[in-house]
């Protein structure tokens, strides 16, 4: 069966089919037409225009990488006399000029790169990112050894994971735009190379104040990696690729929290001291900022160009005076810049509903992870485990993240060729499965969790084993909502992304601050209900976002819906009605074939 007739895209994708069904394409220009509105004829547009329109968006992406600097346009979904408007809206990528030398596929970007050296790079930036992530948690079981050495009270010790993901909420605010100013690599080495000397303030702090700024100087310089990992993953790999890439990235986010307890806690265990867990977050860190110098490139293809372009006004300053690219062009101003990192998040998180619900869900569960490390030990303590032994038991957790990663790339195995017949925009929805499995499987482990691990008569297997669970669970909602954010917002997902991070960056740093409270009060048994309640509460989320988001995000501002006018172009052409725009008016003598 071709899958490019209406009746395959209609079955495959019900989230679309109302737009088929409902929804025509486009309306004959107004100086073409006369009469009242409701006399216009709807007809289909020719592919041609709807290639050059995906074109142009599928630029807008590149160019600003998630970020695009310009208000949304109005969302009529007119295909059809669009042309000259977008050459008004969006300006060449690069120059009207033709670069000297430089034929289309040996273009400065990144993705023209080898495979071999993508990967490096990519692993670089899942190193990177366990890095940064390995010490949030990993500090957290050292508390009552810093709280007796320092004289501290237990409350103020559990500020020491607190402060430094409390400098994850400021970080991004700064980094992001950064490294759309400077370029990746510049950021990548300045932070990481802060991030290491701080280790070393940690590890010779006297009082616990020292402690809790450095930790939050800690969060801020060290969460640069995990927030511009997206843009460098979309920086050097293709639609179809990048979904591996992006998956092993989510893999390394909660890899670093899991092993953080595991490592700290045999060091602890053997009487190394707590200091030595920030010397060895120091070396951990030191060797990623060594690599980083040698083994990633500048991957921004806008800074590339831009450097290309000074050199090639230095080389010869009056052939080449005309000559700019168009990261000269963009606003840096103070103002520009605040409206993308502060104003246009929040403004998105208050009114996209999408955006709001995701955030939600993704911030409860983010801070149920990091409650995890308080909870662990009240539960394995009944049974007498050591705290190294504590620590093992987060390998759990671990091993559900992998399972989560691959589950969640053998239901994306289709994206490839959704990517094709969607001429690049396959629908956002799709990306929402494995949401639906982990949603489900989340209220299971935290139900699991917390009545086996209440009675110390059950064996330690039992509660351990509901970690496979809720690392599966957290790790596969994650891939799936946040490529579903990505997907859904295109040009404006690093302001999605920007007020998911800050919100659930808040939840992370809140949750330790009560955890050990809640779950001593209430019982495990108590407190894990409450937390799978609300688990119960947000499960339809993903289930809804898959019947009804295409609703959803035809009536969103900061939503393009690219997938939806592919879907309308599709089926009309496999029925044949495809009419020239202008025809209309110029000749009336023309046989129209018009949609219903």
């Amino acid at each position: 069966m071709d899958t490019n007739t209406p009746h395959v895209i209609q079955t495959r994708t019900k989230h679309l089919s109302w737009y088929l069904n409902t929804r025509p394409i486009i309306q004959a220009p107004t100086g073409n037409v006369g009469g009242d509105r409701a006399t216009w004829t709807w007809v289909v547009p020719p592919s041609a225009d709807l290639e050059n329109e995906l074109a142009v968006e599928e630029e807008r992406i590149q160019r600003y990488g998630g970020n695009d600097p310009a208000e949304p346009p109005p969302k009529d979904f007119d295909l059809g006399d669009s042309q000259q408007q977008r050459g008004l809206r969006l300006p060449h990528l690069y120059t009207r000029k033709k670069l000297p030398g430089m034929a289309p596929k040996t273009q400065p970007t990144p993705q023209n790169w080898s495979n071999g050296r993508k990967w490096v790079i990519t692993a670089m930036i899942v190193a990177m990112t366990v890095c940064a992530t390995f010490a949030s948690s990993a500090p957290g079981v050292a508390t009552r050894f810093i709280d007796a050495d320092l004289g501290t009270s237990r409350e103020v010790g559990d500020l020491i994971t607190s402060m430094f993901l409390l400098g994850y909420v400021f970080g991004p605010l700064f980094w992001g735009p950064g490294s759309e100013l400077l370029g990746r690599r510049p950021i990548f080495i300045f932070t990481m190379s802060i991030y290491t000397i701080l280790h070393i303030g940690l590890a010779l702090a006297k009082n616990i104040q020292t402690i809790l700024i450095l930790r939050f100087l800690g969060g801020f310089f060290g969460v640069a990696p995990p927030v511009n990992a997206g843009g460098l993953i979309a920086d050097i790999w293709n639609a179809e690729k990048r979904g591996t890439a992006v998956s092993l990235f989510t893999l390394g986010v909660f890899v670093g929290p899991v092993t953080g307890p595991l490592v700290s806690g045999y060091m602890l265990e053997s009487g190394t001291g707590w200091r030595w867990v920030f010397w060895v977050m120091m070396i951990f860190s030191g060797i990623m900022a060594v690599l980083t110098i040698f083994l990633v490139p500048e991957t921004y293809a806008p800074v590339i160009l831009y450097k290309k372009v000074q050199a090639l006004r230095k080389a010869d300053p009056v052939e080449n005076e005309h000559l700019f690219a168009a990261y000269e062009k963009q606003d840096w101003s103070i103002g520009g810049v605040i409206n993308r990192t502060l104003f246009r998040p929040f403004h998105m998180l208050f009114v996209e509903l999408i955006l709001f619900l995701i955030t939600i869900y993704i911030s409860v569960i983010y801070g149920v992870l990091y409650a995890l490390f308080q909870a662990f030990p009240i539960i394995f303590a009944k049974r007498h485990f050591t705290i190294g032994q504590d620590g093992l038991v987060f390998l759990s957790v671990g091993i559900g993240c992998a399972l989560g990663t691959a589950v969640d790339m053998y239901l994306s195995r289709n994206t490839p060729t959704l990517i094709k017949t969607w001429r690049g925009f396959p629908p956002p929805e799709e990306r929402l499965k494995g949401a639906m499995v982990g949603c489900t499987s989340f209220i299971i482990g935290i139900f699991w969790l917390g009545w086996s691990g209440q009675y110390g008569g059950v064996p330690w297997y039992v509660p351990a084993l509901s970690g496979v669970v809720l690392g599966f669970s957290v790790c596969i909602i994650f891939i799936s909502f946040l490529s579903y954010l990505v997907e859904t917002y295109l040009m404006y997902s690093a302001s999605a992304f920007a007020a998911n991070t800050i919100m659930r960056s808040l939840f992370a740093a809140a949750f330790p601050l009560f955890t050990v409270q809640f779950f001593t009060k209430l019982g495990v048994n108590w407190a894990s209900t409450i937390l799978g309640a609300v688990g119960i509460l947000l499960l339809p989320s993903p289930f809804l976002f898959y019947k009804y988001g295409a609703r959803i995000r035809a009536n969103s501002k900061y939503a393009p819906c690219l997938d939806l006018k592919v879907a309308k172009a599709i089926a009309a052409e496999a029925e044949g009605q495809t009419l020239k725009i202008g025809t209309l008016a110029d000749d009336p003598s023309h046989e129209e074939k018009v949609s219903v």
